[in-house]
C-alpha cells in the first residue's frame, strides 16, 4: 500500500484542468480549511451543529442505522438476503440531535446520512462554503454521521471529497483491480453501487486470496478537517469515518454530455444478451466491441458516407434520443 500523492497550499480557485481531469488520485491538504463550516467543526461538535442548523430549512433526509455489533460497517447481512442496517427517513435536525447524543457512547449504533443534496438540505450553505468548480452542473452532496465503514466501490463521475469535520481514511484502487476486489452483485447493493465483499479490517485471504494483489496496488490517505481528495472516475474507494462526528461534502461531475446514458446500462444489457453465449460467440462479440467502441472508431466508419452513418455518427442530443427510442422499442417483449 502506498500513500496517495499530495499537494498543499492550494485554494479552491487553483483547481484547474491539471487536477480536475487527472487520472490519478490527489490529496489536497488544507484546500477548504477556510470554510466557516470547517472552522466551526474545529471549535467543537456543538459549534458545528449550531452552524448547520443555522442553514437547515425543514428538510428530511434518508438515514442508515446499523446496530453497535456492525462496528460501523454498512454491509449485507450474514446470508446476503438483505443488509445489516435499516433505512429510515427523518428530519435533519432530529438526526443531528441523535448524533450529538451519541458522541460519548462507547459502542454507539452507526447513524449515517449519505448522498444528500446540500442545496436541498442546507440552503445557503454553499454561499459560504463552496469550491466554485469550473465544471458543468456538479452534484454537491453531504455525508454526515458517526464512525462508519463504506465498502470499496466506484463512481462514474469524477469526485472531489472535502472533509468538513472529523477524520476520514480513504483506500483507493485503480479500475483494473476489479479482478482482485471480489465485487458483489450489480443490482442488489447497499447503496446503489456494487461493492467489494472484502472486510478491510479483517480480510479473509483464504476466501479472497487475490486481495493481496489489490493491496499491492492500493493507495491510502488519512484526511483531517479542511483536507480534500480528488478521486478520478472509476477508481475504487473504501471510506472510513474515524471520528464520533464526521461531515463530508463532495462534488461529482461528468465530462460527458447529459444525453449520454450511464455505461452501467450497457453492462447490464451485455449480461442479458451476451454472457450466456458459447465461448466462441463471446469472442466474436469482443472483437465487434473492440472494432466499434474500444479501438479507433473513426477507422471503423471512414468508408461510410458521413450522411449515412446513422447510429455510427458522432452522438448528439437528437441522436441519443433516437437511439434510446430504438432500444426501448427493441426491449419491449
Amino acid at each position: 500500500m502506498q500513500a496517495i500523492r499530495e499537494r498543499t497550499g492550494l485554494k479552491p480557485a487553483d483547481l484547474g484542468d491539471d487536477i480536475l481531469t487527472a487520472t490519478e488520485p490527489l490529496v489536497l491538504r488544507g484546500l477548504v480549511r477556510d470554510w466557516p463550516a470547517v472552522q466551526a467543526g474545529l471549535q467543537s461538535p456543538e459549534a458545528l451543529a449550531g452552524y448547520l442548523l443555522g442553514h437547515w430549512r425543514d428538510a428530511t433526509v434518508g438515514v442508515m442505522l446499523a446496530p453497535p455489533e456492525a462496528g460501523g460497517r454498512l454491509f449485507y447481512n450474514d446470508d446476503f438476503t438483505g443488509f445489516n442496517f435499516e433505512r429510515k427517513v427523518g428530519r435533519f435536525d432530529v438526526v443531528l440531535g441523535s448524533l450529538m447524543q451519541l458522541l460519548g457512547a462507547p459502542q454507539p449504533p452507526a447513524l449515517y446520512i449519505g448522498a444528500t443534496s446540500v442545496d436541498t438540505c442546507l440552503p445557503g450553505f454553499r454561499a459560504e462554503n463552496d469550491l466554485g468548480l469550473a465544471v458543468d452542473d456538479p452534484i454537491v452532496s453531504l455525508w454526515l454521521g458517526n464512525r462508519s465503514r463504506i465498502s470499496a466501490h466506484f463512481d462514474l463521475p469524477d469526485n472531489v471529497a472535502c472533509v468538513v469535520a472529523g477524520r476520514r481514511r480513504f483506500t483507493l484502487f485503480p479500475p483494473e483491480q476489479i479482478d482482485n476486489l471480489y465485487v458483489g452483485p450489480l443490482d442488489f447493493t447497499p447503496a446503489g453501487q456494487a461493492v467489494s465483499l472484502v472486510d478491510f479490517h479483517a480480510p479473509d485471504f483464504d476466501r479472497h486470496p487475490r486481495f493481496r494483489e489489490a493491496l499491492a496496488h492500493g493507495q491510502e490517505a488519512e484526511l483531517e478537517p479542511g483536507d480534500a481528495l480528488f478521486i478520478p472516475s472509476m477508481w475504487w474507494h473504501h471510506v472510513e469515518a474515524l471520528s464520533a462526528l464526521n461531515l463530508l461534502v463532495n462534488y461529482w461531475w461528468r465530462r460527458t454530455p447529459d444525453y449520454m446514458d450511464s455505461p452501467i446500462n450497457a453492462l447490464m444489457l451485455a449480461l442479458l444478451t451476451m454472457r450466456g453465449l458459447p465461448p466462441e460467440q463471446r469472442r466474436s462479440w469482443r472483437h465487434l466491441f473492440d472494432h466499434y467502441i474500444f479501438d479507433d472508431g473513426d477507422r471503423a466508419v471512414a468508408h461510410i458516407p458521413a450522411h449515412a452513418r446513422h447510429a455510427l455518427a458522432p452522438l448528439d442530443d437528437a441522436g441519443a434520443r433516437a437511439m434510446r427510442a430504438h432500444l426501448l422499442n427493441r426491449l419491449k417483449r
